[in-house]
Formats: structure tokens, C-alpha cells, sequence
């Protein structure tokens, strides 16, 4: 993969004005700048002193002047998400436009991504927050951005095992931050929750720190860390706890080389589980590519080098099928099943 360089493009104006200094986060091993505090997320004290632009700009509580002009007669939307809310309205829309693209999610926040990823605008409604807007910008926009500036992503959790991320990937629901949450409480590092970035390192590939917040189910807060748990709701309106990584010690933020890649199937209640199992060639590339972050989008570019560098990955490194019990409780064996494999496998 030929990646754009994680740089700001020589010249560009910075949409923020500089009258007071910026915010400056480190996501998915890229330097951003925003223009207000981002909740839940610890500043970069480090990156803000380098002597170097930023690779990306938040814009916050507002979009690009100029929009509806630039949206133009009205068009079909390049890409209409299958799933609806309540009402029937798509969960999110996204229109091209001359210089970018205009996300809308059904509940009324919206972001403008500028061609190439260099700046994010954003604005939601009234009744909504910067909390609940950041739950799509460090999700489902971030990944669109990354897709847009040339890498592919994948459904999973990373985990640093003995310097190298192990890679949990499935789709959501399967147990993948529960999964790296069991595993941070034995004192491993998570790297990526849901969103993993492959990094081409020559030959091989390496996962980067995507940020410090682990989500988690209520159900799975409580299996983990019992009842009185105390972690906070990641956003108002919504059950989701977050477990602070880098509060607890938990957060790895430079990028590791991949080490080993684990296919995480459904769970069920056959007694030989848990258990690693070797797929077939043809199964671990089918299930990558059914996995991979935002393939649904009408970009036969980008389809072309996911399975480039999918096909690249796993000639590089082992990739097992991890086949967990249906009992929740079963989680501390599934942990010792897979790290077994990891450090069997070499």
C-alpha cells in the first residue's frame, strides 16, 4: 500500500484560527489538532511542542462555509448506510462534494471530511452534545478519513502482546472489547478498540495507537469488574461504559508490529470451547475482507488495495480462527487459550 504521508499538505491554511493554542491528540498515529477539548481525551503534551504541522484539523460546532452552495442540485447521495432509525431515515447519508464529502447520521449531526482528510468540520443538533458527536468522529468518521487518505482498517481490538499486536477481528457484538478488556485487566496494553489501522512497515505491518477509550456493554462492565464498576457512560443517552486506558496505565500509543492476526467467531456452548482453530487460505482472506472498515462504500479504488494488502498480511503472519464458549464467564479461558496460542506460534 502507498498510504498518503500522515502530513498536512505544504502551505494549507489551517480553517482554525491560531489566537490561543489548540488541542493536540495523537489518533491512530496521526497529529490533530482541534479546536476545542475533546471529552474523554487526554491532550498530547508531547505532539502539541513538535516542530511540525499536524496531519489533520477538527473543526468544531461548525461547517465549512459556503455548503449548501456546494452541494449543488440535489443528487442522489453517494452512499446510503442499509440500516434505518425508528422513523425509517437512513442511519447515515453521505453526499460527495467538489472538495470533500458531507456525512449525515439520522439523528441530525453532521461532519464535512475535505477531500484527502486533511480537515474535519462538525456540528450537531441542539439537543445532542460534543460527547455524543465524538462517538462518531473517533469511530465511523475517523475510519471514513483514514479510507480516504489511503489505508485500509479493520473491525478489531489490538492487544500488545510481548511487543507485538494481536489482532481481534470481527464484526460488532462478537466480544472483541470484551475480549481486550479481559486482557488489559491482566495488565496487557490495548493499541485499537473496533477501528484497528494497518501501517505498511516494509514488507510486514504494524497496528498504531488509535486512542485511549475502551467501550464496553453494560452487561460486560459489570462480568469484568463487577457491579459497583464506577466506569462512567461514555456519552449521555446511551448504556455504553468507556474504560479510560490511559488513566489506567493500559493505553499503548506507538505503533507495534503486527504479530498475529485471530478471527473471533460467535459463540457457543460446545464443550471443547475455547479453542483456536487453523482456517483455510481461502476462509481467513474472505473473512478479512468481510471485516474490513467502511467496505461498504462505492470505492472500487479502495477495494482493489484492501485486498492487496490483506492478501500482504496474511503471507506475513499467523491468522487463527478464536472460537470463544457462550459463557460469558468463560472469558478469563478464553484469554489463556489464545495467549497460549500467541506465544506458541512464535
Amino acid at each position: 500500500m502507498n498510504g498518503p504521508a500522515p502530513s498536512a499538505p505544504s502551505g494549507r491554511r489551517s480553517p482554525i484560527p491560531a489566537a490561543l493554542p489548540l488541542p493536540v491528540y495523537t489518533l491512530f498515529g496521526l497529529r490533530v489538532s482541534a479546536s476545542a477539548a475533546l471529552p474523554g481525551l487526554p491532550p498530547d503534551e508531547a505532539g502539541a511542542r513538535a516542530d511540525r504541522e499536524p496531519a489533520i484539523s477538527f473543526v468544531i460546532g461548525r461547517l465549512p462555509e459556503g455548503l449548501e452552495r456546494q452541494r449543488g442540485p440535489a443528487a442522489p447521495p453517494w452512499h446510503l448506510s442499509p440500516h434505518s432509525d425508528s422513523q425509517g431515515r437512513p442511519m447515515l447519508s453521505i453526499r460527495a462534494l467538489p472538495a470533500g464529502h458531507h456525512l449525515r447520521y439520522a439523528d441530525g449531526t453532521e461532519f464535512v471530511v475535505e477531500r484527502g482528510g486533511g480537515v474535519v468540520w462538525c456540528r450537531w443538533p441542539e439537543a445532542l452534545s460534543l460527547a455524543n458527536t465524538c462517538t462518531y468522529l473517533l469511530g465511523p468518521v475517523m475510519g471514513f478519513l483514514l479510507r480516504q487518505r489511503g489505508f485500509t482498517c479493520l473491525h478489531a481490538s489490538a492487544v500488545d502482546v510481548d511487543g507485538g499486536a494481536v489482532l481481534l477481528v470481527a464484526q460488532s457484538g462478537a466480544g472483541k472489547s470484551t475480549t481486550a478488556a479481559a486482557l488489559a485487566r491482566r495488565g496487557l496494553r490495548v493499541l485499537a478498540d473496533d477501528v484497528a489501522v494497518l501501517q505498511p512497515a516494509g514488507p510486514a505491518w504494524q497496528v498504531p495507537g488509535a486512542h485511549p477509550q475502551l467501550r464496553l456493554w453494560p452487561d460486560s462492565a459489570g462480568m469484568l469488574y463487577g457491579p459497583d464498576h464506577g466506569l462512567a457512560p461514555l456519552t449521555e443517552g446511551w448504556d455504553k461504559r468507556f474504560v479510560d486506558l490511559a488513566a489506567a496505565g493500559r493505553f499503548q500509543a506507538s505503533s507495534l508490529p503486527v504479530r498475529a492476526v485471530y478471527l473471533l467467531h460467535a459463540r457457543h456452548a460446545e464443550a471443547s470451547r475455547p479453542r483456536v482453530d487453523r482456517p483455510t487460505a481461502a476462509d481467513v482472506l474472505v473473512s478479512l475482507l468481510s471485516n474490513v472498515y467502511m467496505a461498504d462504500l462505492p470505492d472500487r479504488a479502495a477495494r482493489a488495495r484492501d485486498l492487496r494488502d490483506l492478501a500482504s498480511l496474511v503471507r506475513s503472519v499467523p491468522v487463527r480462527a478464536l472460537l470463544p464458549h457462550a459463557d460469558p464467564a468463560r472469558v478469563d479461558a478464553l484469554c489463556d487459550t489464545l495467549l497460549a496460542d500467541v506465544k506458541g506460534s512464535g
